[in-house]
């Protein structure tokens, strides 16, 4: 972050202290009265452009939706990633000075990542194998925990024609209301179910569906919790399948490095977040085993990512750059340079993936 903030004139570096900063962490509503001072000092100093009043209200342009509240000089406020509340404890504050227009839709930040990444040839790949392990058959009830945008649970249902009730379930209500806006863009209101609960406390029966899996969510949670409410959740000889990041395996890419820099680059975690008792490595299999599944079957994926894939490709170098020095960065962004023009340039993210079944 220092190294970020060097580069950009004018920035400032507030630091939230005694807090675990996280890609889902929920910021603005859990330290509200900091960040909004810290915002309200550091606009004061620009210098503000004229006064607007827009009308109130929402919309969409261009596949952007927009809020606007408050008149004053305007604000527009990005996605803040994966923080179910965004931007909406500060709003209030803010809309008092300025014209506060908050921004949101399948283009931008978490949403656009999490939607290239479930469109990506290699990524649905992977699901395609998890689901074909499952055996799943017709009729049969399938619940996604954790399934962000839907993006997924719109495949699914478009795949097998309606045959399957889908539910999906995720903690952030911020991108449930875009999983519906994009279901319903889709025409497939009425073939996904979404509601909106805790992993670790699923809001549903025991025994309610015949498949249950989820989609790198595991590292996020409390992982033998989730593993337990999934596996509770499942009917007896029903499938529990789940993927999680796998950051002990190295990110492969294909760029012409210097063997010395790509192994730097490649390293084992150098991708996302992993909270305190989740699980993005290879002890899945054994949690899987030990929360009472059969049959376990153990699929390590590493799909890949190409030029077709661009929002994902950008996230995914976001990650590892900070950690190189700015002569390493250069000869990287040459390589990738070279290698995107040859046609050749692709990066993986690794993953462990397993399918278990409930004991009768």
């Amino acid at each position: 972050m220092r190294n970020a903030i060097n580069r950009l004139p004018g920035a400032q570096l507030v630091a939230l202290r005694d807090y675990d900063l996280q890609g889902w962490s929920d910021a603005a509503a859990e330290r509200t009265d900091e960040l909004g001072t810290a915002m309200l000092q550091f606009l004061g100093r620009m210098a503000a452009p004229t006064s607007i009043a827009l009308r109130g209200g929402e919309g969409e342009v261009a596949g952007i939706t927009y809020r606007v509240r408050g008149t004053g000089p305007p604000l527009v406020l990005l996605p803040m990633f994966l923080a179910p509340s965004q931007w909406e404890p500060l709003v209030p504050r803010l809309s008092e000075q300025y014209c506060t227009i908050t921004l949101g839709g399948a283009a931008l930040g978490a949403v656009a990542i999490l939607e290239s990444r479930g469109h990506a040839v290699g990524y649905l790949q992977m699901v395609r194998t998890l689901l074909e392990e499952t055996q799943l058959r017709r009729g049969e009830a399938v619940l996604e925990v954790g399934c962000g945008t839907g993006v997924l649970d719109r495949w699914l249902a478009r795949r097998t024609g309606g045959a399957h009730p889908i539910t999906g379930v995720d903690i952030n209500p911020y991108l449930l209301q875009e999983a519906g806006a994009l279901a319903r863009r889709d025409g497939l209101e009425g073939a996904i179910e979404f509601r909106e609960g805790n992993a670790e406390r699923l809001p549903f029966a025991d025994s309610s569906f015949d498949v249950t899996m989820s989609v790198t969510v595991i590292e996020e949670a409390d992982a033998d919790r989730m593993l337990a409410e999934m596996v509770r959740v499942t009917k007896p000889e029903g499938r529990v399948a789940v993927v999680a990041r796998a950051m002990d395996m190295p990110f492969l890419m294909n760029a012409p490095l210097p063997t010395a820099l790509k192994t730097k680059v490649e390293a084992p975690g150098a991708v996302g977040g992993v909270a305190v008792q989740g699980c993005a490595d290879a002890s899945l299999y054994r949690r899987m085993r030990r929360a009472g599944l059969t049959r376990v079957k153990m699929l390590p994926q590493v799909p890949a990512f190409d030029l077709d894939d661009l929002t994902m490709l950008e996230f995914m170098q976001d990650q590892p750059l900070p950690k190189l020095s700015e002569g390493e960065a250069n000869e990287w962004h040459a390589a990738r340079a070279q290698a995107e023009a040859e046609g050749t340039f692709f990066m993986t993210f690794p993953h462990h993936c397993a399918v278990g079944t409930k004991a009768l």
